[in-house]
Parts: structure tokens; C-alpha cells; sequence
């Protein structure tokens, strides 16, 4: 540091370098870069909307889960596959902070940007149900607490990372008898608590997790776990759902991916997308399909795998984009960088909450969050139990407090706001989150910026 401003590396520099020079890219490159951005994003939708997903509803059927303990495990674990990485290579490859900063940085967006996306962009209400938010909010503001109390002295020990795999352990045991304790605490509370009440006059009325999209054709299953009140196995809801997606045969198979769409504007992104189409088609088995469906674990494990690498690209165009543009770095780290990381959150989220599986697309927004703790405590444990024993972990914990604050916060607010909007996602509900993610987005950037605080920042070198 020099006169009390602290120095930090560029984002850049943990990334190859680009394929034009800084000039070139002022005189036009840039263009190029913003193609590759917005083709990453079709490509990540593409690859939630036709693989990840429906892998994951037949994960869930299979082991007999409810929306919100899918939305919080499988569903999480996958799309925060990009953290998982960065979190390996922040311990391993730069031996710098950027798994932390990644993870943290955008733990804001996670709760209130996804949110938003997901009221603003739905045309359909979900409902919500009380235990799953609780749930996953408390073990959120726990993880987050003893991330934040670990790194306070800027190291980490062994011990320390294997109480985060404890932690998680612990939220996995919970979510395994997730239905006794939902149960219990219906009849406890529902005499004092109105949403409990609500939530057992409405378990009949929740959607099964069946029908990623309405041109597909799902086989309509019989669930095992009726006691949850998600899943129904009465006949007559059976032939009701078979009836609304306009399914005839339920052994019907699922149309090509290279069928063309009628509707224009999806003709046009279907032909633009088709070299990415071709290449998840020749990559990844189609278990929507009847001749792949039993493979939808390596079509789960693959689409995961594709997810990270589109998203490692993606950061990275948007970092070049963001310093050719001179955006700050600590604006880049809180927006675009944020945003882009969390882009497989954002997709996964919305189309779940646009069929109507809000505990689901919350369960995911708040389980990724807490599955991205343990991304950190993984790679923390493996090298300082079993490759570096000798010394711990260096990080930097300045800023601590004020991200410490923002997170708890975020979460606060993000329950609060359900809970004043009658527990269900809709418009209000994603405006309220976008207005309050903005708040913190300035807020960060000011505190970051050295406006507020003490705490200014310079990029190394500049």
C-alpha cells in the first residue's frame, strides 16, 4: 500500500491475454468481444434449458425430492460448478484471493439480482412455502459467518476449512429428513405462524417436478413421497397435468434439438445457435430422449462441466470489455464480474420460476449460495491437510466488516421482503429486490471506491 490506499491485482491478470491488443480493441475490437459475450450467454441457456434441467427433474424423481431440497443440492451444486473451479484455482494455480473475493463478491447479486430476474422475467405467480427460505437463509447466514470468521486473521488452517465440510454435512443431514422436520413445525407453529398455516392449505396445490418446457414430453411418474405434499399421485391430477401440456402418449419421445422452431425470432436464435447445438449434441447424451435416459447422471455431470467452461469464458471477455471500457475495477467486481459468474444461477432460476416452481428457484438461489461456501472450504482442506501442511492459507481480509454486514443484510431483507409480499415471486417482489440490490450495488461501489469508508483501492501498477 502507498499512503493508505491498497493495492490489488488486477482482474485481468488471472486470465490469458486477449486476442487483440488494448489499441485494437479501442478501434473496433471490442465489438468482437460483446458478440462472444452475448453468444456465451445463448450458449448457457441452451445447455441448462435442454440437458442440465431435465437431468436434474429426473435426479429428483428418481431419489424421491421435493422442489426446494432439488433446488438445494443437485441444482445448486451444478450450476455453481463455475464457483467450484475458481475456487481451485485461487488455491491452487494464482495463489491469490480470487476465489474469495469471486465467492463473496457475488454473494449479494445471488440473493437479490437473481430474485429480481426472477419476479421481472416470470408471467406466472409462484407461491412459497416458509420452511425451504427458512431453512436455507439460516444455514447461508451460518456458513457465511464462519467464512467471514475464519479469514478475519488472513489465514486458514486446517481445521478451520474442515468445519466448513462439517457445516455443509450438517445442511445435507437436514435436508434428509427435510419432510419429518416440515412436518413438525406445521403442526408447532401453525397455530401463531399464518404462512404455515397457508403452506399446509396449499401443499395440494403445489406443481409436480415434472415439464421443463411446454413443447417437451415428459413422462408423467408416480411419486414415492406423497408425505411431502409436493409430489401427488391421484389419478386424476396425473391425466389433469397429462392433458395441459397436450400429451397423448406419455411414452411419446422428445422432438429432435435440430427441429426448427415456426415462430421467426426463434427460427433466427435457433440458427444462429446451431454450431453450439451441434456441439452439446455430439457432447452430451439427451436424456429427455428414451434411448439416454438412463445416462441423465453423465448428461447431469457433462452439462455441468460445459456451464463452467462457457462460464470461465464469459468472465473473461467481460473483464477485457470492462478495462477496455475503463470501468473500475472495483465496479467491475461488483456488476459485471458478479453477474457474469452467477450467469448459470440466473438461467437455472428463471426457468423453474417461469413453470411455476418457486421453492425451487429460491431453494437455488439460496442452496448456491451456501454450496459456494463449501466451494472454498474443498480446495482449503485438501491443501492444507494433505499438500502444504506445514503453513496456512494466506488471504486478504480487508473489507471484512462491510461485506460481513452486507451479506446478513442481504438475506434479512431478501426473507423480509417474501414475507411482506404474502410469500409468493411476482413482479413486486423482483422490483423490491432490484431496488435493494441497487442500494447495496452503490453502496459497495462507494465503499470500495474510498467515497465512504476508509478503504480506498488502486489496480497494482497503475
Amino acid at each position: 500500500s502507498e499512503n493508505g490506499t491498497r493495492c490489488i491485482l488486477s482482474s485481468s491478470s488471472e486470465f490469458p491475454e486477449g486476442f487483440f491488443t488494448p489499441q485494437e480493441r479501442k478501434d473496433g475490437g471490442i465489438v468482437i468481444y460483446f458478440i462472444i459475450i452475448l453468444y456465451m450467454f445463448l450458449a448457457v441457456s441452451i445447455v441448462c434449458d435442454d440437458y442440465f434441467l431435465p437431468s436434474l427433474e429426473i435426479i429428483s424423481e428418481c431419489l424421491g425430492l421435493s422442489q426446494d431440497v432439488a433446488g438445494a443440492t443437485f441444482m445448486a451444486a451444478g450450476s455453481s460448478a463455475p464457483e467450484l473451479v475458481t475456487a481451485f484455482l485461487g488455491a491452487f494455480v494464482t495463489k491469490g484471493d480470487i476465489g474469495v473475493s469471486t465467492i463473496l463478491g457475488s454473494a449479494i447479486y445471488n440473493l437479490l439480482g437473481i430474485s429480481a430476474a426472477c419476479g421481472l422475467f416470470s408471467s406466472v405467480v409462484s407461491r412459497l412455502s416458509c420452511w425451504p427460505l427458512f431453512r436455507d437463509c439460516l444455514a447461508y447466514t451460518i456458513s457465511a459467518a464462519a467464512v467471514l470468521a475464519m479469514i478475519s486473521d488472513s489465514r486458514i488452517y486446517w481445521y478451520e476449512s474442515a468445519s466448513l465440510l462439517l457445516i455443509y454435512g450438517c445442511y445435507i443431514l437436514v435436508l434428509c429428513f427435510d419432510i419429518k422436520i416440515n412436518q413438525y413445525l406445521m403442526k408447532k407453529f401453525s397455530p401463531c405462524c399464518t404462512c404455515f398455516t397457508k403452506a399446509m392449505e396449499e401443499s395440494t396445490e403445489q406443481q409436480p417436478l415434472v415439464g421443463w418446457r411446454d413443447e417437451s414430453g415428459p413422462l408423467i411418474r408416480q411419486q414415492s413421497r406423497t408425505d411431502s405434499g409436493i409430489f401427488q399421485d391421484e389419478l386424476d391430477y396425473s391425466q389433469l397435468s397429462t392433458s395441459l401440456h397436450g400429451l397423448d402418449e406419455i411414452s411419446e419421445d422428445h422432438p429432435n434439438v435440430f427441429t426448427m422452431p415456426e415462430a421467426d425470432m426463434k427460427r433466427i436464435l435457433w440458427v444462429l445457435s446451431l454450431p453450439i447445438i451441434t456441439l452439446l449434441y455430439l457432447t452430451i447424451p439427451d436424456c429427455r430422449r428414451q434411448f439416454w435416459r438412463n445416462w441423465f447422471m453423465v448428461t447431469f455431470l457433462i452439462s455441468a462441466a460445459w456451464i463452467s467452461a462457457i462460464t470461465y469464458v464469459l468472465v473473461w471477455m467481460v473483464t477485457i470489455a470492462g478495462e477496455t471500457l475503463g470501468i473500475p475495477e472495483s465496479v467491475m467486481g461488483l456488476t459485471l464480474l458478479a453477474a457474469g459468474t452467477s450467469v448459470p444461477d440466473t438461467v437455472a432460476s428463471v426457468l423453474v420460476a417461469r413453470k411455476g416452481n418457486g421453492d425451487m428457484a429460491m431453494s437455488n438461489i439460496v442452496g448456491s449460495n451456501v454450496f459456494d461456501m463449501l466451494c472454498l472450504g474443498i480446495p482449503w482442506f485438501i491443501k492444507t491437510a494433505f499438500i502444504n501442511t506445514s503453513e496456512p492459507i494466506e488471504v486478504n481480509s480487508s473489507g471484512l466488516t462491510y461485506t460481513a454486514i452486507s451479506l446478513i443484510c442481504s438475506v434479512g431483507f431478501i426473507f423480509l421482503a417474501v414475507h411482506l409480499n404474502g410469500w409468493k415471486i411476482d413482479k413486486k417482489l423482483g422490483t423490491i429486490c432490484l431496488v435493494l440490490y441497487l442500494v447495496f450495488t452503490v453502496l459497495s461501489i462507494l465503499y470500495e471506491l474510498g467515497i465512504i469508508g476508509n478503504n480506498p483501492t488502486r489496480v497494482c501498477g497503475n
